[in-house]
């Protein structure tokens, strides 16, 4: 669903919505416009405007991937609905245009200010906004962000947002970036005041003399010889998320035997290295050099045989980091020749591990994820729960994953999305804990690519939230943005 635009009957909505693209399948595509009318989520309290149908390859394959098709009332609704317009007629038009999206996985964090911008109301002066548009591929521009209306001023400061670089240049940074300013009018025929190009390079040099854009209008320049500009605007921070991830990986289960979910089949991997290569291939990419530690627990360790809960995959208790997921995967699978698979499952220690690096490290610098996956029911239900409530006021997070038939209802109790997990009458400063079990997410076909998808999708969805409301309680701003990568000029000399 869009966003809402108020007393128009051309908006241009600033909302996207992400798709995978397969060009080997009809991907189907019904768009429904509506009047609303009320505050009301049922649609069937708004006006229905009409519909358009198409497909998704339909649109990558217009010029341009620029789709401009009629919007129609269908025959239908002249029944259900007491609509304006004639059944079967046309009711407007919709352009939707799409983009192959870049694999920038960066966000910035922007603010703006004004200067001595025209005065556009009778009664008072002006109630500015921006709206950001980035340029496509053709040469038109997609509106990618508006920001709020500051309201009766000619010296606005618009408040800080957050964007990705991919929405606003799709990665690209010297592609065209176009502001324009408006001033709000409450019937929606807002007053355009003016507007200035930049680029994301440009953004990116920080607040400086480069960063004070002219607001200019084109009617007003051409019209007035003395014309100078309709005011200025700066860029008043820019900052940029380092999200530096520390994955620690918990195994318990089993011995292995082939009805085991550790049993080691040559033709595919077994349900912990599914889970493992699903989430860790993902979140990997946020971790700056790669180096996991990879813990197991609930095992007996040669050459005495005695229990442990937090020993490390690769045998080096010293050194527990391995290279990348791969590194993982390869230390697991040699654990399972050389350690004997034993329980009880206890996720304290393993947890209080991680949290003993997480409270050295409390300026923003470095966040740490936790990756549990575990076929066992919890033994140390009580410790666990103390564990996580002192863990929620550091920069970490835990994702439970259960693999195997195993019952999870008590690992449910520790996912605060529904009540807040809490120990000795203390409740945890903010939720921290993903729970879901694998088997939810196994596709009935059998396809494992799409089952490790589906999974990774649902784990790491609650990430970058929990991640950001740490940093905003303790108040930790992102570091400065690096300046971006210019590749070196090579001369190139051409003998003819």
């Amino acid at each position: 669903i869009t966003e809402v635009i108020d007393n128009t009957l051309n908006p241009d909505f600033v909302r996207k919505f992400i798709m995978d693209y397969f060009f080997e399948e009809r991907e189907n595509l019904r768009f429904d416009f509506y009047d609303v009318d009320s505050k009301s989520p049922n649609l069937s309290k708004h006006d229905f405007l009409g519909q358009m149908f198409c497909t998704l390859g339909e649109i990558v394959g217009s010029q341009g991937s620029r789709l401009e098709k009629s919007i129609v009332l269908p025959c239908a609704y002249l029944f259900v609905f007491s609509c304006r317009g004639i059944p079967g007629k046309k009711c407007g038009t919709v352009i939707v245009t799409a983009e192959e999206l870049g694999c920038c996985r960066d966000s910035v964090l922007m603010q703006f200010c004004a200067n001595k911008l025209d005065k556009k109301d009778f009664f008072g002066k002006s109630d500015p906004f921006l709206v950001f548009h980035r340029s496509n591929e053709d040469g038109s521009f997609t509106i990618c962000h508006k920001t709020e209306v500051v309201k009766n001023t000619l010296n606005p400061v618009w408040q800080a947002f957050k964007i990705s670089v991919r929405a606003l240049c799709n990665g690209d940074y010297d592609r065209t970036i176009k502001v324009e300013v408006y001033d709000w009018d409450r019937d929606g025929s807002h007053d355009f005041i003016g507007e200035f190009t930049t680029s994301y390079r440009e953004l990116s040099r920080g607040q400086s003399q480069f960063n004070v854009y002219e607001v200019i209008n084109p009617k007003k320049k051409g019209k007035k010889k003395k014309y100078v500009n309709s005011g200025t605007v700066s860029k008043y921070i820019l900052c940029y998320w380092i999200f530096k991830v520390n994955l620690i990986l918990a195994l318990t289960g089993n011995p292995s035997q082939p009805t085991s979910l550790h049993y080691m089949n040559p033709y595919q991997l077994n349900a912990y290295g599914m889970a493992l290569k699903a989430v860790g291939e993902i979140i990997q990419d946020y971790d700056s050099d790669k180096m996991f530690p990879a813990l197991g627990f609930g095992a007996r360790l040669p050459p005495d045989g005695r229990v442990s809960h937090e020993f490390a995959l690769n045998g080096n208790p010293q050194n527990p980091y391995c290279h990348g997921i791969d590194g993982v995967m390869e230390a697991y699978y040699r654990s399972l020749k050389s350690v004997q698979l034993y329980g009880p499952t206890n996720f304290a220690p393993v947890i209080n591990h991680v949290a003993r690096y997480a409270a050295s490290v409390k300026d923003g610098s470095q966040y740490f994820v936790l990756l549990i996956i575990t076929d066992g029911v919890i033994s140390d239900m009580a410790q666990t729960k103390e564990s996580i409530v002192n863990a929620s006021k550091l920069p970490m997070s835990i994702i439970i994953v259960g693999v195997g038939p195993a019952e999870f209802d008590a690992m449910e109790e520790l996912d605060g999305d529904v009540v807040r997990i809490s120990s000795r009458g203390k409740f945890a400063e903010r939720d921290i804990v993903q729970f879901v079990p694998f088997r939810d997410y196994i596709d009935r076909s059998g396809n494992h690519v799409l089952s490790m998808a589906r999974l990774a999708k649902d784990v790491l969805a609650e990430i970058p939230e929990q991640f950001l409301s740490y940093m905003r309680v303790r108040g930790i701003k992102p570091s400065p943005a690096p300046p971006p990568y210019t590749p070196p000029i090579h001369v190139l000399q051409t003998q003819i």
